[in-house]
């Protein structure tokens, strides 16, 4: 798995909006201003991130996006999945991707079963992060005091 441009502005976009999650919005253009992304690609990444069921949108003036869900309900693997796809290196290890591999005997391939343990160690972190720890994780670096967040919310 290798995160592209794409799926690390999801993040990075989905971050802003994790730290600032309310039930007001926040406009297409204070995201990009915060994140240096391209406002036309950012919109793209929105609507994306839309049809995944991550965040919803208003129309019009004072317009713009904010989570769906709340942060703690967002695994980071849910949303690299649908920008990126697989998790899994090669595709015949990937749970839900899998394609027939190509080599003789895919039950003794020795790469295969390297490429597995790298597989479930990816989605094991990825699965283990939602966008509530990685907003915590931000706040930390940035010298904040993060007050424990009480999930069962």
């Amino acid at each position: 798995m290798k995160l592209s441009l794409k799926g690390e502005y999801a993040l990075r976009a989905l971050t802003v909006l994790g730290l600032e999650h309310s039930d007001r919005v926040l406009s297409i253009q204070a995201i990009a201003d915060r994140q240096a992304i391209p406002k036309r690609f950012l919109e793209q990444i929105l609507n994306d991130l839309k049809s995944a069921g991550l965040v919803e949108s208003r129309r019009g003036v004072g317009g713009g996006y904010r989570l769906k869900r709340p942060p703690h309900q967002i695994h980071l693997a849910e949303v690299i999945r649908h920008v990126e796809g697989p998790l899994a290196p090669v595709s015949c290890v990937s749970d839900h991707f899998y394609e027939k591999c190509s080599c003789p005997d895919e039950d003794r391939c020795g790469i295969r079963s390297v490429m597995k343990e790298v597989r479930d160690a990816i989605v094991g972190i990825l699965e283990g992060v939602t966008v509530a720890q990685l907003c915590d994780r931000v706040r930390l670096l940035q010298g904040e005091a993060v007050t424990p967040y009480d999930y069962s919310i």
